[in-house]
């Protein structure tokens, strides 16, 4: 007997979306409806499945299946999902490794051949990128995005909204700040400030973002 296709709605049309639909069609969703407020970003779907407007229109259709925010921008992604009132939807990659032991927030995508190890936490709305490793005792909280292959391994931090970039390694025991970007390849050898942006090996401090704390922008 088929199991039952479970209909889910994306907010981005973008490039980052595509991935999403790859991981849900995986996993035997159908998206049935796709939001975004750029005609342009049409990349992955057809005109008629994507529609136009911003989630602060009071018609706003909040009530339906649940939802995935399909936008890369840890920003974009935190002000949405405080527009829009509804049912978030978390998708793990078949192909991903997760201990049993670790929690996973709604909201959040797992992608092809991650591994997260026992006694990690991820919060919602996390994006876990192609091929990164999460080690064991980690915490990475909402609207953080890990990028392709970036390693962090036993009892790192990860504060809200900041982006690990591809490649990165960090090492045990370090707390990375809030609204952070860790440049692609960096190594990170000690605790990173809120909104600090940083590149290097050893990663170094290169300039700081502003952010509102309330939003993320």
């Amino acid at each position: 007997m088929k199991s039952q296709v479970k209909h889910i709605r994306l907010y981005g049309a973008g490039g980052h979306s595509g991935v999403i639909k790859d991981v849900a069609q995986l996993l035997g969703h159908q998206i049935v409806e796709v939001f975004d407020d750029y005609p342009s970003n049409y990349v992955y779907w057809s005109s008629d499945t994507v529609k136009i407007g911003h989630t602060s229109a009071n018609d706003f259709p909040h009530e339906g299946p649940p939802f995935i925010i399909g936008i890369g921008d840890n920003k974009t992604s935190a002000e949405l999902s405080h527009k829009i009132k509804t049912v978030f939807k978390l998708l793990i990659h078949p192909s991903a490794v997760i201990s049993k032991e670790s929690s996973i927030g709604d909201g959040t995508v797992i992608y092809a051949g991650v591994v997260i190890q026992p006694n990690t936490t991820i919060g919602k709305h996390v994006i876990v990128n192609t091929s990164a490793s999460i080690d064991h005792d980690n915490y990475i909280a909402d609207f953080v995005h890990v990028a392709p292959k970036a390693t962090l391994t036993g009892h790192v931090q990860v504060g809200e909204g900041s982006f690990i970039g591809a490649g990165a390694v960090v090492i045990p025991k370090i707390k990375i700040g809030r609204w952070c970007t860790i440049g692609a390849g960096s190594v990170v050898i000690k605790d990173i400030p809120d909104n600090a942006v940083v590149v290097g090996n050893p990663a170094k401090v290169i300039r700081y973002q502003n952010f509102n704390e309330s939003n993320g922008k």
